[in-house]
């Protein structure tokens, strides 16, 4: 005869099975925390075989490419010497690093001191982005709670991701390592320019996986863990700037750490402990953090919406506003508070006019260095304003991806006035980055300036302004692709703002071809308020980016919603 259960008792039972709150979701009932792990590093490398030895390629290359560049720039001792004092004046450190060798310079203290900067950065940005892709994002899409309906471990997904994004920070490093060595260095510092990038790699891993459980949404944790990074740029630029080595502020930034090593010049190994200690401590509070939360769910609060939307979200250009703002919103208060930061060195950059080193000259544009430093970082920001359109319809692709896109469409609202809208709010607010960076830098570099200060203001808010036809250029290759080759959309609109980047800053002391040069398209632009305005190029980057923006809409009607 067999035995009934009561109702109580089987659902006691059923309620002992699946554990806590926290622990639904995560694993089946006596499975242990790791049980799967290796079968998600595979699944992760399978899936990211393209993208990761695309970032380690890049990393690499980057690392030989400006590990070599230096000696084909500077063949010489006198030209090398004349050149260091790039890094050594306060701009220059504020720039790079803390200048250390400059005194004294070689070609591989020159790498280190005015290149490795870029090189740690790349790497941190792809530990941030891999980070989140196989965590947060994962779980936003709903792919984490089906590989979690498996047999697999409570920290198994973490821990693959961890582990992955580990392999892919050394081998890129490794790459950096042998581009050291390939250009003759000293391999001592060569081992230690590649370990400290590996360093920076490991720190932002763990700072991107505590994001991670932090925030709802993959665009959130990415924002914490690049906010954390521009952070560090930031304050390492203020620590570095008064002094050679820097100063007390230089040790509060992760960067700043890492530039303590002094390559080729002191070879200190101790200041990479702070790192490798931040990497373990974040990396366990991402572990911790994991378990003190559902999947899906973030440990952050989300804020509460009103109890009654507004009119405004029922038009298509409600609506894109109310999706892109927080993207927008956050890149201006960056860009305007380092506009301020960036203006108020202009008496400084008058007063050093005498003493800084000619080859200025083919940074600043013109023989008015102070004038030539603001047009220099008037275009430095328009790259940064360039990257926050890119951001912004990067957004609009995972709203497509997400199936967001598919439920806005599903009410009387056609496809040209859904991704219309989203172009409008994208476009117009990069044009009102602008205008708010000109205007900071104008209004920041008019009250440093002992004379003459007022009539700068309206020069550098038109420099900013004249910078709208590039920007719009590379939003309107992105929006092409975005409607034809949707899956393209980011990684070319991220290479194209990195690109403007390197050739902006770099491009008069690389050496490049020519052919390579005109590929920039703010290098057409005329540097304004040195040179004169040149109204051809404004026309043609005008017309390509009026044209893009055409033909992505075409391709966006013609083609499947959601499209991968």
């Amino acid at each position: 005869m067999s035995t009934l259960t009561s109702p109580t008792t089987s659902t006691a039972s059923a309620d002992d099975a699946r554990g806590s709150p926290h622990e639904m979701g995560t694993a089946r009932s006596g499975t242990r925390p790791l049980t799967g792990t290796l079968g998600l590093v595979r699944l992760i490398l399978r899936v990211d075989r393209i993208r990761a030895l695309v970032w380690v390629l890049a990393v690499g290359a980057m690392g030989f490419y400006f590990a070599h560049a230096i000696q084909m720039i500077a063949d010489d001792e006198e030209t090398l010497a004349s050149l260091a004092g790039l890094y050594s004046d306060p701009v220059g450190r504020m720039m790079v690093g803390p200048g250390f060798g400059m005194e004294d310079p070689t070609h591989a203290r020159f790498f280190a001191a005015g290149y490795a900067l870029f090189v740690y950065i790349l790497i941190a940005l792809m530990s941030i982005f891999t980070v989140v892709r196989h965590t947060r994002a994962d779980e936003q899409a709903g792919r984490a709670e089906l590989v979690r309906a498996n047999v697999v471990g409570r920290h198994a997904t973490l821990t693959a991701t961890v582990l992955v994004t580990a392999g892919l920070v050394l081998a890129g490093s490794a790459l950096v390592f042998v581009a050291g060595l390939s250009a003759g260095y000293p391999w001592e510092g060569s081992l230690l320019v590649a370990t400290t990038g590996a360093a920076v790699g490991l720190f932002f891993t763990g700072a991107s996986a505590t994001a991670a459980q932090l925030g709802e949404s993959s665009r959130g944790a990415s924002a914490l863990g690049g906010g954390l990074l521009g952070l560090a740029y930031v304050i390492r630029m203020a620590g570095d700037a008064p002094e050679v080595g820097g100063t007390a502020l230089s040790w509060v930034s992760p960067l700043g750490w890492a530039q303590q090593t002094a390559p080729y010049v002191d070879d200190l190994w101790w200041p990479l402990l702070p790192l490798a200690g931040g990497a373990v401590v974040l990396a366990g509070l991402a572990f911790w953090l994991s378990t003190r939360r559902d999947v899906g769910a973030g440990l952050l609060p989300a804020r509460l919406g009103r109890a009654e939307a507004r009119p405004s979200l029922g038009t298509p250009l409600g609506l894109a506003l109310r999706t892109l703002q927080g993207t927008l919103r956050g890149w201006t208060i960056a860009l305007l508070l380092a506009s301020l930061m960036f203006g108020s060195y202009a008496q400084t950059m008058l007063d050093a006019a005498d003493s800084l080193p000619s080859e200025l000259a083919d940074v600043f544009v013109g023989e008015d260095i102070m004038l030539g430093y603001l047009a220099y970082i008037a275009l430095f920001m328009a790259v940064f304003v360039t990257a926050a359109g890119v951001g912004s319809l990067q957004q609009v692709r995972s709203e497509e991806s997400s199936g967001r896109a598919e439920y806005a469409l599903s009410a009387p609202m056609s496809r040209t006035a859904w991704m219309g809208a989203h172009l409008a709010v994208t476009v117009g607010g990069a044009l009102l980055i602008l205008v708010v960076v000109g205007a900071a830098l104008g209004g920041s570099a008019a009250l440093s300036l002992e004379e003459d200060g007022a009539s700068r203001f309206g020069e550098l808010l038109a420099a900013g302004v004249l910078k709208a036809p590039a920007v719009l250029c590379i939003l309107g290759v992105v929006t092409a692709l975005l409607g034809w080759l949707p899956r393209l959309a980011a990684p070319v609109g991220w290479l194209l703002v990195g690109f403007s980047g390197v050739i902006g800053t770099f491009g008069s002391l690389l050496d490049l071809p020519e052919f390579v040069l005109e590929l920039d398209p703010f290098g057409h632009l005329a540097e304004y308020p040195v040179e004169d305005i040149a109204w051809e190029p404004v026309v043609w980057l005008s017309l390509i980016g009026a044209a893009g923006i055409a033909a992505g809409l075409v391709g966006w009607r013609r083609r499947e919603v959601g499209r991968i």
